[in-house]
């Protein structure tokens, strides 16, 4: 069995430790590029999100490369991912592709699929070996967020443009290479004094950004035009609540156990929106309410087009705007995207937070000179 999986920022890290741990061959999908997302559009419906468009890429990109077995997360409410394995089963067959695609839905939903995936991977392995395998991916997928985080913060502090993600590009290296979480303890530790000792004190304070939106665009610089690259090389410090241990959290482990306690991100929205729209669009409102009684300066929303819960959260983010005094701003993404239309957004938008803190009489946060451009 040659597996493979979505390839999704560096989900693929703590993905490709899980499974090797437990004896499988991994076939690591090549990192999104144009290609992959060509390839995806063109075995998936027009008017299908863009998620779906990159993910088939990924599949068949990793099939080309040997792949015969593919798992990909399955969704529950009024969100597309949920239909996404029938319609990437027709579009395998449609492309000659005879992966097998298996489906890891939320326990919640479907908790007799979860355990037969569960089962699945028991024939390859003893359940004591399955818990090592995870503690071992967790820890990583832990550490991978711990890193992006850090990287959003220290960008618009770095000594010279580049520094910073060179130094998490390394640690991402070290984390791979972990084999125990000791060793992904170290990785984390290491990497975290590097990214320190390439940034610099600045004179006020920082721009304080934040970042929401549907998980996937968030989560995949290929297909968010590097989003938080660029906010940081315009001088923000991003704040990105929106991760992969969070997610994990939210509809595997808290699905499981269900005594445990997990965000009431619907007390975060109330008043402007009081019920489950699926996907993250919950999400999207209340983390953009939290942040601006946080004292964030704005927030920026990304969303793939046509995805109907993040369209709820698109046409709601405007009064959250106004009730808050905190500017938000949109921006869709699909394939026809371009970086130039973008990065004008951007630097029009940091112009006015630091425009709005001058006003306010607040010390002069860093304003960033250097190009936007990656």
């Amino acid at each position: 069995m040659r597996v493979t999986f979505p390839h999704l920022g560096n989900l693929w890290i703590p993905a490709k430790a899980f499974f090797s741990s437990l004896g499988f061959d991994v076939i690591t999908p090549p990192p999104t590029t144009k290609r992959t997302l060509s390839i995806g559009a063109r075995h998936t419906p027009d008017g299908a999100c863009l998620p779906l468009k990159v993910t088939m890429g990924n599949f068949i990109e990793a099939a080309e490369l040997g792949a015969d077995t593919i798992f990909m997360v399955g969704g529950i409410g009024p969100c597309r991912l949920g239909y996404y394995c029938e319609l990437q089963r027709r579009a395998l067959a449609r492309a000659g592709c005879n992966a097998q695609l298996i489906v890891v839905e939320p326990p919640l939903s479907d908790l007799r699929g979860f355990a037969s995936v569960v089962r699945t991977i028991k024939r390859r392995a003893t359940l004591g070996q399955i818990l090592e395998a995870s503690r071992l991916a967790w820890a990583k997928f832990g550490a991978v967020d711990t890193l992006d985080q850090a990287a959003n913060m220290a960008r618009w502090r770095e000594s010279d443009p580049g520094r910073v993600d060179a130094c998490v590009r390394r640690g991402f290296v070290l984390l791979e290479e972990a084999e125990t979480c000791d060793a992904v303890h170290d990785a984390v530790g290491q990497t975290l004094h590097d990214v320190e000792c390439c940034t610099e004190a600045r004179s006020g304070p920082a721009l304080r950004v934040g970042v929401v939106g549907e998980i996937y665009v968030v989560m995949e610089p290929a297909v968010n035009m590097d989003v938080c690259k660029k906010l940081g090389r315009l001088g923000a410090e991003v704040v990105q609540p929106i991760t992969f241990s969070h997610w994990i959290e939210s509809h595997i482990v808290c699905d499981i156990a269900r005594w445990m306690p997990r965000p009431d991100v619907l007390s975060w929205s109330r008043p402007y929106l009081r019920h489950f729209v699926g996907g993250h669009g919950v999400e999207s409102v209340g983390h953009s309410v939290e942040m601006a009684r946080s004292g964030l300066a704005g927030v920026v929303h990304i969303a793939p087009m046509t995805c109907m819960p993040e369209i709820v959260a698109q046409s709601i983010l405007p009064s959250v705007s106004r009730a808050e005094g905190m500017p938000v701003m949109s921006l869709n993404v699909d394939e026809h995207t371009a970086d130039v239309g973008f990065d004008t957004r951007l630097e029009a938008f940091c112009d006015l937070l630091l425009a709005r803190a001058h006003e306010a009489g607040e010390a002069s946060p860093y304003p960033c000179h250097r190009p936007v451009s990656t």
